[in-house]
């Protein structure tokens, strides 16, 4: 297995892109890395890892994408950007996926032009892997799309349904859409129609019907169905409190000597709720419905969240995700064929 790797992007890129593929090199021991950026930079950086640099192509580019980079102004003039370069080893069949923590609206878009989309899919949505009380959920649209209709969420539930039962190894997912209430009556036409399908599908979907937002923390299903506006509020709100809680927390332990003798007696259980609590975990938001594997790690991780968001991108190429996904959609056309 090959995997692109866009080494220019990220606030601390390339060092914590080599480092977290130093990291990735004992993980993943199948896998070459063909590294794009500039490699005056990324020599010194791979001669720290003899190891790595074995299993490592390095395909130079001095030209960057940057975070101030609006999407059409990168698709346009970044032709030759380590982004854009990686994404079309991916086309052109030089790389079975591709990893970059760039500029997210830019690899967004230079990805759908470059890989286009699968049949059946009308738009990619952006998704992630979300803690909550006894494992953790898949959830999308993150951000992709503002406005979705009805088709559009029930493609979105297909794809987050293969990857929970495939990548996540989940006999029968759960699948909810995110809506103001459990009842029927509530919602949009949107999600009200895309409900009315999923309850009738050809497809063996173990549909829920609709989740609030406390459910997301509860786990009452294993795929959470929304638009790009919803989720990405709902995930920055769950970051948000999430950083919250550890901030009142620390502050609770460190006002007084109480305090403190009761965090150094609690010092263990503190530590698990660390490691829970840990984005790095949970970093690889993967870019679902492309005729690619893309995934865009978080642009300010270090080199072990680069590292989990690499091992997203090779689960989801050594599972055949993608043409699991086609798989489903050309049931549920079919079906969708016959009663027309």
């Amino acid at each position: 297995m090959t995997l692109a790797i866009d080494a220019m992007g990220g606030d601390e890129a390339p060092k914590m892109v080599i480092d977290g593929l130093s990291i990735c090199q004992t993980k993943l021991p199948d896998v070459h890395f063909l590294i794009v950026g500039d490699e005056r930079q990324l020599e010194p950086l791979l001669d720290g890892y003899p190891a790595l640099k074995k299993i490592c192509t390095v395909l130079h580019t001095d030209q960057v994408v940057t975070n101030d980079d609006k999407p059409a102004v990168a698709l346009r003039n970044r032709r030759n950007s380590s982004m854009r370069l990686a994404i079309n080893a991916v086309k052109d069949g030089k790389a079975h996926g591709i990893v970059s923590a760039g500029n997210t609206g830019a690899l967004m878009a230079m990805a759908k032009f470059v890989l286009r989309t699968l049949p059946g899919i009308d738009r990619p949505a952006i998704a992630s892997y979300l803690p909550h009380k006894t494992g953790g959920s898949v959830m999308l649209d993150l951000g992709a799309n503002v406005d979705c209709d009805a088709n559009n969420l029930v493609q979105f539930a297909v794809m987050g349904e293969v990857y929970a039962r495939n990548v996540l190894r989940l006999k029968k997912p759960k699948v909810g859409i995110l809506n103001i209430g459990e009842e029927d009556l509530k919602g949009n036409d949107s999600v009200k129609q895309a409900a009315a399908v999923l309850r009738n599908t050809p497809l063996d979907i173990d549909f829920y019907g609709f989740v609030e937002g406390d459910d997301i923390g509860k786990g009452t299903v294993d795929v959470i169905v929304t638009d790009g506006f919803t989720g990405n509020i709902a995930l920055k709100t769950v970051e948000g409190t999430a950083q919250l809680l550890t901030h009142l927390l620390k502050g609770a332990l460190t006002s007084s000597f109480m305090g403190k003798l009761g965090a150094l007696i609690a010092k263990p259980a503190l530590q698990k709720f660390k490691y829970k609590m840990d984005p790095r975990k949970y970093n690889g938001a993967m870019f679902l419905g492309l005729n690619g594997i893309c995934v865009k790690s978080h642009g300010g991780t270090d080199a072990l969240g680069f590292a989990n968001a690499v091992t997203v991108a090779h689960d989801l190429v050594y599972h055949g995700f993608n043409d699991l996904i086609k798989e489903d959609l050309e049931r549920l056309m079919d079906a969708h064929n016959n009663e027309t």
